[in-house]
């Protein structure tokens, strides 16, 4: 019996396109919350805290937490779209979504509560395969650094040869013939 069945291989590019998109989705999405925000956080800490004021957290520790979340949106957003400190960029996004999280559950907004945990997958998926973000200025920057560091290592490797070379030459001509058995030789 002959095995016809065709396999969906997946190509690396491909999944470095989609890591790319999916990368640049979410940094606008969180680069668009804090730039929507950065221009009237005050208002948006006074809206937050009245959101929140009948959760259990005491309201100095939530408009702490509110003056902090449109600057972080801002630059992780940047720095996830660019694909800058990519890794720590999607650490200090899960730690910002843990923190609102722990807002909204406390005040029983399932709605929003769900809907973070797709903001939450995402962000694993982007995590989990970083490996993949080779469209970004995070490879630029280390590709650049390779290439340094592989030139200086070049560099070494020729000035070790020379170095070498010239050493064996002095070692030579300081050395003296000895007689062994009438045959002359050196030390």
């Amino acid at each position: 019996m002959s095995d016809n069945r065709n396999y969906i291989g997946l190509k690396q590019k491909d999944i470095a396109i989609a890591y790319l998109l999916l990368r640049i989705l979410i940094g606008v999405n969180y680069f668009n919350h804090g730039f929507t925000r950065i221009f009237n956080i005050p208002g948006f800490v006074e809206n937050t805290v009245k959101q929140l004021e009948n959760s259990y957290f005491p309201e100095f520790l939530v408009r702490i937490n509110s003056y902090l979340v449109p600057p972080v949106e801002l630059i992780v957003g940047v720095l996830i779209t660019v694909g800058l400190a990519t890794r720590s960029a999607l650490i200090a996004t899960f730690i910002l979504m843990i923190i609102l999280k722990m807002g909204v559950t406390s005040i029983q907004n399932w709605g929003a509560a769900t809907s973070m945990l797709s903001y939450g997958i995402v962000l694993f998926i982007l995590l989990a395969a970083n490996s993949f973000n080779i469209y970004s200025l995070d490879h630029l920057r280390n590709n650049r650094q390779n290439s340094t560091n592989s030139t200086t290592n070049h560099e070494q490797s020729i000035n070790n040869f020379f170095a070498n070379k010239f050493w064996r030459k002095r070692r030579r001509q300081h050395r003296l013939p000895t007689h062994i058995n009438g045959v002359a030789r050196l030390k």
